[in-house]
C-alpha cells in the first residue's frame, strides 16, 4: 500500500523532522520522502494530515488478552483490532491465560497465531510455574522462543527469597522482569483505596502502604543483585517518591503507570460503578498528580494500558465480588491528551521508551525507515460507544462518552489501517 500523508506534524524525538510539519510518502513498506509539498504519485493514496501528529506507532506494555483459554474475554483477533483503534502497533501480552504462558509452547503458540497481524503481538512469559510463585518457569527457553519480559501479571511475587531467586536467574542471560506492587498481607481482601473515601463508602481500603513496601522490597532485591527491574502499575505519590530515589542511587529499575491513574480518581467509586474497579485502586488527587510530575520528571518511564477484559457476568454485580480491570486500548490517547501530556511526551512514553525497556528496535520517522507509525488527531472529538468498540468486552466507564483524541491511521508491517 502507498500512500502519501500531507501537512502533518511529526512528533518523534528521535527523528531530525520532529516537531516540524512536512508530507510522508510511504512505499512498500518505507518510508521513501519527507519534505514539503510532496506531488501525489500513480495508485498512491493521499490522505490529509492538517491538524494531525504522526508518532511512532504506540506500544503497550501491559495488555492481558485471554488467548488461549479465556477467548470469551478477548482473543487475539479483537485485541488486535482494538489495539489498531487505539492507535497501538505494538503489545506485550501478559501470561496470566490457561494455560499460563509458562513455557516455549505457549509462546510459540501465540507468535504463530498473531503472525501476519499489522499489530507485533510479543508474549510475556511467566516468572513461575503457574503464576504461583514457588517454582521458577522456563525463562530462558521462553526468552529464546520469542518471550520478550517475565512476570507473573496481576499476581505479586510474594516470597522474598523466590523474588531473588528469579531476579538472579533471569541477570544471567540479559531478561527483564516486570513485576506487579502489592504486598497481599497488608492489602488483604480490601477492594479500594483507604482513605476519607472509604470510610465514607463503608468498605475496607488498600493503604498507599501496601504498594510502597512491596517496591521498597524489590528495590533492596535489585540493588543487591545488580539486576534490571520494571515495576508495573504504580499508582502513589509513594511510589515515585520511592522509584525517583532508586533511580538517582544508580539502582536499575524502571516503571510505568496505566492511563486512567492519570485522569481517573477513586471519588469516582462515590456510585459503586465496578467499571472503575481496577487494581491497584483508584488513588487520590494528590496521587494523580504526582504520577503525572512523575512522568514529566523522567522517574515513570512508559504509559500502559492495563487492558484487563471481563464478560458482563463478572461485572455487572454488586462492587465487592466484581472482578477488576477496564478494557483501555482504545482510551488511552484520549486519556493521555485530557491528562496534558503534549504530543512528545505522548511519542516518548507510549512508543519510544516501552520498546527501549523490552530491547526492541524503535521506529523512527526518517526517510529509508521501516513504516511503523500512528497518525491522531490530537482536538477531534468522538463518542466511544458498542458500535465501535473493538473488543470483546465492553467493561469501560468511558462507552457512551465523547472523548477528545482521535487515531486515524495506524502502519505497520506493511499495513495500513484508516479511521474515519
Amino acid at each position: 500500500m502507498n500512500l502519501l500523508i500531507t501537512g502533518v506534524t511529526i512528533a518523534d524525538p528521535n527523528s531530525q523532522f520532529n516537531q516540524k510539519t512536512c508530507d510522508v510518502r510511504v512505499e512498500q513498506g518505507k518510508i521513501t520522502a519527507i519534505g514539503n509539498n510532496l506531488k501525489p504519485a500513480n495508485k498512491e493514496e493521499v490522505f490529509d494530515g492538517t491538524g494531525a501528529i504522526l508518532s511512532p506507532g504506540f506500544f503497550d506494555l501491559n495488555c492481558s488478552i485471554g488467548d488461549p483459554g479465556f477467548e470469551t474475554k478477548e482473543d487475539i483477533e479483537t485485541a488486535t483490532r482494538a489495539a489498531m483503534s487505539g492507535g497501538f502497533t505494538g503489545l506485550a501480552v501478559l501470561p496470566h491465560t490457561k494455560p499460563v504462558v509458562h513455557s516455549k509452547g505457549e509462546v510459540a503458540y501465540i507468535i504463530n497465531k498473531a503472525k501476519g497481524n499489522l499489530v507485533d503481538v510479543l508474549p510475556v512469559g511467566a516468572v513461575s510455574h503457574d503464576l504461583e510463585g514457588k517454582e521458577l518457569a522456563e525463562m530462558y527457553d521462553m526468552q529464546q522462543s520469542g518471550a520478550v519480559a517475565f512476570s507473573d501479571g496481576s499476581k505479586p511475587i510474594t516470597d522474598d527469597g523466590f523474588m531473588s531467586r528469579a531476579l538472579q536467574y533471569v541477570k544471567g542471560f540479559n531478561g527483564l522482569m516486570m513485576v506487579h506492587p502489592e504486598n497481599k498481607s497488608i492489602a488483604g481482601k480490601s477492594q479500594i483505596n483507604e482513605s476519607k473515601t472509604s470510610v465514607l463508602l463503608g468498605m475496607k481500603g488498600v493503604p498507599a502502604l501496601a504498594e510502597e513496601m512491596h517496591i521498597s522490597r524489590d528495590i533492596f532485591l535489585a540493588t543487591y543483585h545488580d539486576a534490571p527491574l520494571h515495576i508495573s502499575n504504580i499508582t502513589t505519590a509513594g511510589s515515585v517518591a520511592l522509584i525517583k530515589r532508586a533511580k538517582k542511587d544508580g539502582v536499575k529499575i524502571s516503571c510505568d503507570v496505566a492511563a486512567h491513574y492519570l485522569v481517573f480518581t477513586e471519588e469516582l467509586l462515590n456510585d459503586f460503578d465496578s467499571n472503575y474497579k481496577v487494581k491497584p485502586p483508584l488513588r487520590g488527587k494528590s496521587d494523580t498528580k504526582a504520577l503525572l510530575n512523575g512522568l514529566k520528571d523522567g522517574t515513570i518511564d512508559a504509559v500502559c494500558s492495563q487492558h484487563r477484559p471481563q464478560e458482563i457476568e463478572f461485572k455487572a454485580v454488586e462492587f465487592e465480588i466484581a472482578s477488576y480491570g477496564i478494557i483501555a486500548l482504545q482510551t488511552v490517547l484520549p486519556l493521555l491528551i485530557k491528562a496534558g501530556l503534549d504530543a512528545g511526551q505522548i511519542a516518548e512514553k507510549l512508543s519510544i521508551n516501552p520498546r527501549k525497556l523490552l530491547n526492541l528496535p524503535v521506529p523512527v520517522i526518517a526517510e529509508n525507515a521501516e513504516a511503523n507509525f500512528t497518525v491522531y488527531h490530537p482536538a477531534k472529538e468522538w463518542e466511544y460507544n458498542t458500535a465501535n468498540n473493538q473488543s470483546k468486552s465492553a467493561n469501560s466507564p468511558l462507552l457512551n462518552k465523547k472523548l477528545t483524541g482521535k487515531v486515524q491511521l495506524v502502519y505497520n508491517n506493511k499495513q495500513l489501517q484508516a479511521y474515519g
